[in-house]
């Protein structure tokens, strides 16, 4: 998780002119490494970073925060269900967001990394971009790839969206012409990157997720190119698709750089992409259930369909 602390400090999340205080929250197990970070922060000097504290108690460290990333979410560990890791991890986030609504900025941008924070309780955004397999399918360099889409959950029901997708501005569609590639390898080797990381390498995707976190708050304090997009998980109430309201749900969105965002209206969806939408908005709405306890919904009743949990979150 330490490679987010210097690309945040050194300017090039927030811009080479915006000074910064970082707070980082702790727990009273993980204090000890909290101020090796600090004392590693110190020494580096970071022009930027004009102030630095650290602490355990959410009410104190989130005072007038103005962006709050929360990524000490538990991992899944052997013989757990999904069930209990939504209700543990809910927990967690249950409790600093009922401080971040006591004391951060009434402006507050909350980022979050791990299980259920699709769910219903922040933002989200996904550690590998399915950019660099159409990169590579096409023979091209990935900057020449726009209007990129995942839609959904971020689990094995997460869904690419190749239809909308352009190359050098030309649908994809038209450029890769083998749609069964598009609807079944492409497809796959999104949805089940994580897992084939970690058999490689023996460990989950840090240095991609902190990218991905760094790429997703870019985004919103940088004004997107005109015609252009990105996906990040976002509450789906007012959405102009028919997905369910209530859930916060990876969609296309732009920016004005304000930090604030909208959704793309002028989307295409088809057969094949709808019913995997909708696939992913019942497992959503599945879990939602499952934490409705934390959200003051009534009573929790875990009924998931099936386990598509990410490979590298076991």
């Amino acid at each position: 998780m330490t490679k987010r602390f210097p690309v945040l400090a050194s300017g090039e999340v927030f811009g080479p002119d915006q000074p910064i205080a970082l707070k980082l929250l702790g727990s009273e197990r993980s204090f000890g490494a909290l101020e090796g970070v600090a004392m590693e922060l110190e020494d580096s000097l970071y022009p930027l970073l004009r102030e630095g504290s650290i602490g355990i108690d959410p009410y104190e460290v989130f005072q007038d925060v103005e962006w709050a990333l929360l990524i000490g979410a538990k991992p899944r560990g052997p013989g757990m269900e999904r069930a209990d890791l939504l209700d543990i991890n809910g927990q967690i986030f249950a409790e600093q967001g009922k401080a971040l609504n006591a004391v951060a900025s009434p402006n507050v941008k909350v980022m979050m990394v791990g299980n259920p924070c699709n769910t219903k309780y922040g933002k989200l955004h996904f550690d590998f971009c399915p950019s660099q397999t159409l990169v590579l399918k096409a023979g091209v360099f990935y900057d020449k790839v726009s209007n990129v889409t995942i839609w959904g959950n971020h689990s094995t029901t997460q869904v690419p969206d190749f239809l909308n997708a352009k190359i050098h501005g030309i649908p994809v569609t038209e450029v890769i012409r083998d749609r069964k590639w598009l609807e079944e390898e492409f497809t796959q080797v999104v949805q089940t990157r994580g897992g084939v990381l970690i058999k490689k390498w023996g460990r989950s995707s840090a240095a991609s997720t902190a990218v991905s976190i760094v790429d997703a708050i870019r985004s919103l304090v940088t004004p997107t190119p005109e015609g252009d997009w990105f996906s990040t998980g976002v509450y789906t109430n007012g959405n102009p698709y028919g997905i369910a309201e209530g859930i916060v749900f990876s969609m296309p969105c732009r920016s004005k750089g304000d930090g604030d965002y909208e959704l793309v209206k002028d989307v295409i969806f088809d057969d094949y992409l709808w019913k995997r939408i909708k696939k992913s908005e019942d497992e959503l709405l599945a879990e939602k259930k499952c934490v409705a306890h934390l959200t003051e919904e009534g009573i929790a009743v875990c009924d998931l369909p099936g386990d598509t949990m990410l490979p590298g979150e076991m």
